[in-house]
């Protein structure tokens, strides 16, 4: 509730400065050029590419502003031979998504049933594009519910689960972090263990903290489950183009969501896009952040966030 007060108390400044984004807010860098190039050169780039990781901070105005115009700009490139897939909704609630894109059932309905994130307003201008353009949209997330599971007592717990169920999530046995991405997580307090809303922002974690909830099988589940809808939905629609909206811990350098869709899809070329805030823009120190993707996108920090941590 504190997180909604927050946001409706920042909507006047926040449609304000919606209003008057540009440019002018924001900067693109290519680590392969290294250089600052243009939003349509990622669209072009994408030519060569299958999926497009969009890595967000969930709460930059900025950002949210660039997920449209990226969407807008990829649909004017490819058509109906694109599709936008988000952590933001999960797999269960994929009918309703489909019952709202094709205008069987009301706004209000779908924000309820599909269980909307509390800032469903940054999202809702690229689900009406959707809707608009009769583009699919991928629910691509699991539930908290089974990530919760799963970091309670492990993937076993999963596979005793009813059928319909694993439907909801990637199938049983899925890959678990390791590596670099493996030192982030441990490196990290946990997510909320019960949380639904917010899959990027670790947060302390009393069960973690205690030795009763296992981080790595839970975050590995949503990510995984992400990695497979995305899959499932090419192999499905052969050629089109993905662009994946998710919290920037789910792709920056090529881990987590990246990483597993090698392994479901070994052959999906993916780019990947990661987003940041920073106090010394516009002057920004590109090699501070060329790891994290194939292109960074910094945003004004001087630009309202959408609503406060």
């Amino acid at each position: 509730m504190r997180k909604l007060f927050s946001i409706l108390m920042l909507c006047p400044a926040l449609l304000r400065a919606q209003d008057k984004l540009t440019e002018k807010n924001y900067r693109v860098y290519s680590v392969k050029q290294a250089k600052e190039v243009s939003l349509k050169e990622i669209v072009q780039d994408m030519n060569d590419y299958d999926v497009l990781f969009f890595g967000e901070e969930h709460n930059d105005s900025v950002t949210h502003f660039l997920e449209k115009s990226m969407l807008e700009l990829m649909y004017a490139k490819y058509g109906d031979n694109l599709a936008l897939s988000m952590e933001m909704f999960e797999r269960d609630v994929q009918p309703v998504m489909n019952e709202y894109l094709q205008g069987s059932i009301r706004e209000k309905n779908f924000v309820k049933d599909a269980r909307a994130w509390s800032n469903y307003r940054d999202y809702k201008p690229m689900v009406e594009f959707a809707k608009e353009k009769k583009l699919d949209v991928v629910c691509a997330n699991a539930a908290g519910r089974y990530s919760n599971l799963a970091g309670r007592k492990g993937q076993q717990a999963l596979k005793d689960l009813p059928d319909e169920s694993k439907n909801n999530f990637a199938p049983i046995p899925y890959d678990t972090a390791q590596g670099g991405y493996y030192e982030k997580l441990t490196g990290l307090p946990s997510h909320a263990a019960g949380t639904t809303t917010d899959t990027a922002k670790a947060k302390p974690n009393p069960m973690m903290s205690m030795g009763g909830f296992n981080l790595v099988m839970a975050q590995s589940l949503w990510d995984a489950t992400m990695a497979y809808s995305i899959s499932k939905y090419r192999k499905a629609h052969k050629g089109k183009k993905v662009m994946q909206v998710n919290g920037k811990f789910h792709s920056d350098e090529g881990f987590a969501v990246v990483t597993q869709l090698k392994h479901y899809s070994p052959k999906t070329k993916s780019l990947v896009i990661s987003t940041a805030s920073d106090e010394s823009f516009p002057n920004i120190k590109w090699a501070e952040y060329k790891q994290y993707g194939d292109y960074i996108i910094i945003t004004d920090p001087a630009v309202p966030r959408t609503y406060k941590d």
